[in-house]
């Protein structure tokens, strides 16, 4: 059965849904930050040196830690505005001014003073209406695969597109050792928006200056995760995984390769605006997070194809945004963390929910130890097939700000032909619907088999929310 969990009130709800978003403006009881001073290069952040650290381990792979995001302009553009705007973001920030290197055997920032980023242009508009979208598409794939030089830089690459006079389209290619969620959902779209409609009209930059970097971050990182802050996270995740971790048994079309493979693709996908109304409602009513409705759903979905009751999913906690210092910095503040999540018995939909949302808070409340030193604490015997901990993954995007009339973006269309996991779901709320995308390994996974496992998913979650007191068991047989 499961745990006995405890709801939230609606103050610490909205609280834990924004952090989920990697949203959550307050400065909470840690030491104070100070500015760094410019000698010597410092150090990566724990979960980013993660990150550089599996990209030397994969060199020669598909780029699995290559970020794309379309933004999309309809009205007239000016494209030296736009430029300007684009360079100013890199001015503002060090993390797209920043490349990696070893010093004395140790990986550090070089943050640069200025970096020449490629910004190519195309202009579709005299091909084929029929055909442009998908030129354009074409193109932005095209660079999304192409890998970064990290040693070199520039980590991040824009392409626009003109599909005509009141069409346009900015790929941005970016590595992931330089741009989370809240960074490419929020600050980019905002600030660039935000930007190119004063230097259009010839005013100054709006945005108040940046008070610390991404490297003051990692600085004070390394300096506050230590000794008891260090050992009470380390604690808990012991207590947390102990005993034999369960291993994802799906039934796969195909045997999965000795050596993973970090091969990708993306099936996109939405869940219709009725349903994620009631998965809204849902939430509310049992006073969840929409995160741990949708938590529980892809549970208990696993749970059917598996025959496994208990299941480690992952999720990317944003634990750098905790700190209202860090808020509007460009930068990787993400750090996967492992929800073990109990289906035994025949609980309902609705303890679940609240089950759900105790083990994401638990997990959120000790997510700053990167799970490559958890796996190496706990002394898990290394599979390379695999990761130690889980292969799925589940997230939820933050909010797309509202944006100047003319502007918004997606991170759904473009593939990089890489992926870190077998199988990650990552959605985005949106006023018309919930938008998705599955990124799969293709060596494991059918497309066909995830099509079907996403419209398995949207029936489940219907049953859900329509009778979320039926068992667990009642929801595995749905149809």
């Amino acid at each position: 059965m499961l745990p006995d969990a405890v709801s939230l009130s609606e103050t610490k709800r909205n609280l834990l849904e924004k952090y989920l978003r990697g949203d959550l403006r307050q400065v909470s009881d840690t030491p104070a930050i100070t500015r760094r001073i410019r000698q010597s290069p410092p150090p990566l952040s724990l979960a980013q040196q993660q990150v550089w650290l599996r990209s030397q381990e994969t060199r020669g792979m598909p780029p699995l830690y290559n970020e794309s995001i379309t933004i999309f302009r309809s009205g007239h553009l000016d494209v030296a505005a736009l430029q300007q705007a684009f360079n100013q973001m890199i001015r503002r920030h060090e993390a797209w001014r920043t490349t990696f290197d070893l010093v004395g055997g140790q990986p550090v920032q070089v943050i640069h003073p200025d970096a020449d980023v490629p910004f190519r242009m195309f202009d579709l508009s005299g091909a084929p209406e029929t055909t442009r979208e998908a030129e354009a598409l074409r193109l932005a794939t095209e660079d999304a695969m192409a890998p970064f030089n990290l040693n070199g830089g520039p980590l991040v690459r824009a392409t626009l597109v003109s599909l005509s006079d009141h069409d346009q389209r900015l790929f941005l290619t970016m590595h992931q050792l330089i741009v989370d969620g809240i960074s490419v959902y929020d600050i980019i779209p905002s600030e660039l928006s935000v930007l190119y409609e004063a230097f259009l009209n010839r005013k100054f930059s709006p945005l108040p200056d940046l008070s610390f970097q991404f490297a003051d971050f990692a600085l004070w990182q390394r300096d506050w995760l230590q000794r008891d802050v260090l050992a009470n996270q380390v604690s808990y995740w012991r207590k947390q995984l102990a005993g034999d971790l369960p291993v994802l048994q799906w039934p796969n079309t195909r045997p999965r390769p000795p050596f993973q493979t970090y091969r990708g693709a993306i099936e996109s996908f939405t869940l219709p605006k009725a349903l994620t109304d009631a998965l809204r409602e849902l939430s509310q009513r049992e006073r969840v997070s929409l995160f741990a409705t949708l938590l529980a759903g892809f549970a208990t979905l696993l749970r059917r194809y598996t025959g496994q009751d208990d299941i480690i999913i992952g999720t990317l906690a944003p634990t750098g945004r905790k700190r209202s210092e860090f808020q509007r910095l460009l930068g990787y503040f993400l750090n996967p963390v492992a929800l073990r999540i109990d289906l035994s018995g025949n609980s309902t939909f609705r303890e679940l929910l609240l089950h759900s949302q105790q083990v994401t808070l638990e997990a959120l409340s000790h997510d700053d130890v990167p799970l490559e030193d958890l796996a190496q604490e706990l002394r898990l015997t290394p599979d390379p097939s695999r990761h130690p901990f889980f292969n799925v993954v589940i997230s939820l995007a933050p909010n797309v700000p509202d944006l100047p009339q003319g502007w918004d973006m997606t991170p759904m269309d473009v593939e990089s032909g890489g992926a870190r996991w077998d199988l990650y779901l990552e959605m985005n709320d949106r006023p018309n619907g919930l938008i998705g995308r599955a990124q799969y390994n293709p060596d494991l996974f059918d497309v066909a088999n995830i099509v079907t496992l996403i419209e398995n998913l949207r029936t489940l979650l219907s049953a859900a929310v329509s009778n979320p007191q039926q068992g667990l068991l009642e929801l595995l047989s749905c149809k």
